[in-house]
């Protein structure tokens, strides 16, 4: 992306590198946004941009540790010197790890926090001024499921997204009178690379029978939810969580 002041609508993407994050870039860089893909692997974030802006679009990758405020701030001091605003942003970078709670370990609970909770803290404080100065923004926080339904083995994990979908209810009424909209997006089990390493067959197994739609999910499901929520249309809509789920979350008994 070209180091000017853009006129187009600038979204950053954390955790933009992969799997969901990646499939949520490329989207918005489809519907028209320049965006900036933010990675703790900022070499991969830099070679999906690359592609992107091969393709025709406005692309840029940058290093960012999401936990660490002063990571945080040097990614918007770059934005702000560069490209002079952010429109949208897309709190997605996360960490999981599955453990019973006498097992776990108090660095995972603090890192997993840190990550999932003060990370989109930290990121959507420095983007109000450059929303504000535009006169509108656009905040999507990634939950998940684990977040409305507690499940084995995630005391860390769901109780970080559970603060997710509350942070988002504190964000959108403090940020409404500004024409900033916050929402969150839930997703279901999705098929990336980290639930393939992360979920067990059982585990697996456990949530089919529980899906309505009998699959998981794929990352571009995700992204196409993220997309209207970052649109004008979606103007009226803020403060909400809305699951991705495949009725997961609907769902009782599904066999008579």
């Amino acid at each position: 992306m070209d180091n000017r002041q853009l006129a187009t609508n600038v979204a950053v993407i954390t955790g933009g590198a992969a799997g969901i994050g990646e499939a949520i870039a490329r989207r918005l860089s489809a519907d028209g946004l320049a965006v900036v893909i933010a990675d703790l692997d900022g070499n991969r974030a830099e070679e999906i941009a690359t592609e992107i802006s091969a393709h025709g679009g406005q692309a840029a990758g940058r290093p960012v540790d999401v936990s660490a405020a002063e990571s945080v701030a040097a990614l918007f001091e770059w934005l702000t010197d560069d490209l002079g605003r952010c429109d949208v942003l897309v709190n997605n970078a996360g960490i999981a790890t599955t453990a019973p709670v006498s097992e776990l370990p108090l660095e995972r609970w603090n890192s997993t926090m840190a990550v999932n909770v003060t990370g989109a803290l930290l990121m959507t404080q420095h983007a109000i001024p450059l929303m504000k100065k535009g006169g509108w923004g656009r905040i999507v926080n990634i939950s998940s499921i684990s977040g409305v339904r507690a499940s084995a083995g995630r005391i860390a994990y769901g109780t970080s997204k559970a603060a997710i979908i509350g942070l988002t209810r504190q964000l959108a009424i403090e940020l409404a009178p500004d024409n900033i909209t916050v929402n969150s997006v839930a997703p279901g089990p999705v098929d990336t690379a980290t639930a393939r390493a992360l979920h067990t067959e059982l585990t697996r197994q456990s949530y089919l029978r529980l899906i309505p739609m009998r699959r998981f999910g794929r990352p571009e499901e995700i992204a196409a939810a993220v997309s209207f929520l970052c649109t004008k249309d979606a103007s009226y809509i803020t403060g909400h969580t809305i699951p991705v789920d495949g009725g997961y979350l609907a769902a009782g008994v599904l066999e008579i």
